[in-house]
């Protein structure tokens, strides 16, 4: 592992760079590792500090007209920030029915449907009494005022524990529903493409699992995974997901149909046949611990929760160069980071007591 200085002031984990002209890949594993690169990637900068008086925030949505729905974990409330009103608490639109909080588990990832102006769809995956599973709501306007319709169980089913719950749920790009879970403590399940445990899923709006998914009627899209927390698609459209490693080996990973990326069997990139590499590997933990993970041209931004910072990663094809890490230790743990409309990004602080959103310029 390379380790050095990052513009934060931190060691950088393994990144990966393209592989020389003529490069080939060995099948069923990722090629030749190709040299380390430094690829900058310019500092944003802070333009407001959102004291929102949050709880334990977990996911951050944005409705056409610009207004933030925030979920909170343990109180299950949908929270909303408005245009403009960048002061004071946030409001409350309601409390997600059936939520059972405990531990990791609670109001966990939000997503609006992909026709929202039509149908009004706001998606939640949430921690209940025995699994864990997706709903959609309406979300209606009547008097001014956001209306959260009756709860509609779409997706049941997925393991549940104190730790390990996943919960990051995105629509692709090909308007289908990609849910990150988590091994929930049962490492015989990652490996198991007939449990729903240490996987990436594509299912339909509807819930059902997603035509064209590599195990056939299955909803399963990807394995091996322990504990995943970020989604997001680079400007090529392919899938990248942050997870997070046991003591060691937090990982930003490629993802492709059917891969296997190896949990419990191995962690990070050790080159074993059968498994995908991770394409960066944060060696210790205690730098990372990676959780919301957004994708702005071709630059990754990851929220870290114990190594508290904002990481950003510059990213080229299949390739990801060495990690470089702002607000390092600055606002505690990170949670979350979405971009909103106006091409800025929020980012979540967690365990603040009360918690607040950032508010990061990108540089052009």
């Amino acid at each position: 592992m390379l380790s050095g200085c990052t513009a934060g002031g931190t060691d950088v984990p393994a990144g990966t760079a393209p592989p020389p002209s003529g490069g080939t890949a060995t099948p069923g594993l990722e090629g030749p590792t190709p040299a380390v690169t430094r690829t900058g990637v310019d500092r944003p900068t802070l333009a407001e500090k959102i004291d929102a008086e949050l709880q334990l925030p977990w996911s951050t949505v944005f409705l056409p007209d610009g207004t933030a729905v925030i979920s909170e974990r343990d109180s299950t409330r949908l929270r909303t920030i408005a245009p403009g009103a960048r002061n004071g608490r946030a409001g409350t639109i309601g409390t997600v029915p059936d939520v059972v909080p405990g531990g990791e588990g609670g109001l966990l990832g939000l997503a609006l449907s992909p026709d929202f102006a039509n149908d009004r769809y706001l998606y939640a995956y949430f921690t209940a009494a025995r699994d864990n599973r997706i709903a959609r709501m309406r979300l209606e306007e009547r008097g001014g005022t956001l209306v959260l319709g009756p709860s509609e169980v779409i997706f049941s089913g997925i393991p549940k524990a104190a730790t390990h719950n996943g919960g990051r749920i995105r629509f692709g790009p090909d308007g289908l529903l990609y849910v990150g879970t988590g091994d929930s403590r049962r490492t015989e399940q990652p490996q198991d493409v007939n449990t729903l445990g240490g996987k990436i899923l594509r299912i339909t709006p509807e819930g059902r699992p997603a035509p064209g998914n590599p195990f056939g009627d299955n909803p399963v899209y990807s394995l091996g995974h322990r504990n995943v927390q970020g989604l997001a698609w680079d400007s090529a459209g392919r899938l990248w997901a942050s997870e997070f490693g046991p003591d060691v080996d937090d990982e930003l990973n490629l993802i492709v149909p059917g891969g296997n990326y190896g949990w419990p069997a191995v962690t990070g990139a050790p080159r074993r046949e059968g498994f995908r590499d991770a394409k960066v590997v944060w060696p210790s933990t205690a730098e990372s611990s990676p959780s919301g993970l957004e994708i702005v041209g071709d630059t990754a931004y990851l929220g870290a929760l114990r190594g508290q910072r904002v990481w950003a990663i510059r990213l080229n094809g299949e390739f990801a160069g060495d990690p470089v890490s702002y607000f390092t230790r600055e606002y505690g743990r990170i949670r979350n980071v979405s971009l909103a409309p106006d091409g800025r990004l929020w980012v979540l602080s967690n365990n603040k007591n009360p918690d607040f959103v950032l508010v990061l310029e990108l540089p052009e």
